[in-house]
């Protein structure tokens, strides 16, 4: 079970929300532009700390307010950010295999590029691909550490109808394959809609 309360005081308002996420579920955070939603993300993976709260994921804590936060790196956190912070100077395959620790990475990677049907990208570069292409890419290198929660930020936001029809599929598939928390960003209805276990509707750093 993921369980956070994050309290961040931010130039033009509060963020002061509740998010529970078991195994296995979407959380869609849902709003418009400067709600607030990133920024919530940014925390959980520890690139921004909240003033007050706590995070946890299941048994490990990645921030109390009595305690020292947890490093981003010790935080078995995947995260895929909206404009997916691909490595241009690398293929897809070292794209997935950073940050893997195993001697097996080659093959793991190349595991997870036939899981996402782009293998035939290995030795593609990030210019080369489409917009689905990369985000197909992303959450493969999100995944590759095999962390305990997964963290979507307007993940399908630059593709067009028929990439964003075969990304949503690929989130319910790892929804149900793989069974950790996911979270996800979007201000499309439709999209919370199709993939959410629960809706979090957020405005100016609230839930309402």
């Amino acid at each position: 079970m993921f369980d956070a309360h994050l309290i961040k005081n931010l130039p033009d308002f509060k963020i002061d929300v509740a998010i529970k996420t078991a195994k296995g579920e979407v959380s869609v955070l849902f709003g418009p532009s400067g709600s607030g939603k990133t920024t919530c993300l940014d925390m959980i993976a520890g690139l921004a700390h909240p003033n007050l709260g706590h995070i946890r994921m299941g048994e490990n804590t990645y921030f109390s307010s009595t305690q020292k936060p947890c490093p981003t790196e010790k935080r078995s956190v995947g995260y895929v950010m909206q404009d997916y912070a691909l490595f241009p100077h690398m293929t897809t395959e070292k794209n997935v295999q950073y940050g893997m620790k195993s001697p097996r990475k080659t093959e793991q990677a190349l595991m997870l590029l036939d899981k996402f049907g782009i293998r035939h990208l290995r030795n593609a570069y990030p210019h080369e691909m489409s917009g689905g292409e990369k985000q197909r890419t992303a959450i493969a290198r999100a995944l590759a550490t095999k962390p305990d929660i997964l963290l979507l930020d307007e993940p399908l936001s630059a593709l067009d109808d028929k990439a964003r029809h075969d990304a949503l599929t690929v989130i319910t598939e790892i929804q149900y394959d793989l069974n950790i928390p996911i979270i996800m960003v979007t201000h499309n209805w439709a999209e919370a809609e199709k993939v959410a276990t629960h809706i979090y509707l957020i405005e100016k750093g609230r839930f309402i």
